[in-house]
């Protein structure tokens, strides 16, 4: 499935952010988890730049969906090649973001099916749900994880996050953006 899609702007600062006058909706994830891929599945075209190097996203991306949502990519946090200060600034535009857009319906955190939560991922959740900012977790690379380990993977997601949304996604098969798209329009329409 292919949308009318298209790159609206980067920014790399807040005063850079569009005027919030769509409902959006925010990617949150360790670098190299797989923000992009997934951006570029539920799109049904490759808008997003992926890159096997983590910290590529540097800046906030933000995706226009037929004229009805955006999508908001933001730089990941944790391994990154690029200087701590760098990251510092990455942390503070991504806090900025999520704190001052009234234009924000949902953010999607995204662990790597095969690690889980990471230290970096509880404190976002825990962050997010300090400041009741709603959001949906998001089980990347599932398609690399066997019937066995998917069950291990589901049980250790569940253990922090027990009554939550929760999608498995594989940018191989597409595994999980039909189910992703259902909750983003239920979000975003109103």
């Amino acid at each position: 499935m292919r949308l009318q899609a298209r790159f609206l702007t980067t920014a790399a600062d807040a005063a850079q952010f569009p005027p919030p006058q769509l409902p959006e909706v925010a990617f949150l994830g360790r670098s190299n988890v797989g923000k992009s891929t997934l951006l570029n599945s539920l799109l049904g075209q490759k808008l997003a730049r992926t890159s096997g190097t983590p910290g590529r996203t540097r800046a906030a991306n933000f995706f226009e969906v037929e004229g009805r949502i955006l999508f908001v990519d933001l730089p990941g946090y944790g391994f990154a090649e690029a200087p701590k200060a760098v990251q510092r600034g990455w942390q503070k535009l991504i806090e900025s973001y999520l704190l001052g857009r009234e234009s924000l319906a949902l953010c999607f955190v995204l662990l790597d099916a095969r690690r889980g939560w990471m230290e970096p991922d509880l404190q976002l959740k825990e962050w997010l749900e300090h400041h009741h900012l709603p959001y949906a977790v998001v089980a990347t690379k599932s398609d690399k994880l066997n019937r066995k380990e998917q069950n291990e993977s589901l049980k250790a997601i569940r253990r922090h996050y027990p009554g939550g949304e929760l999608f498995w996604f594989s940018g191989l098969t597409g595994q999980g953006v039909k189910e992703i798209w259902q909750t983003i329009w239920k979000r975003t329409t109103r």
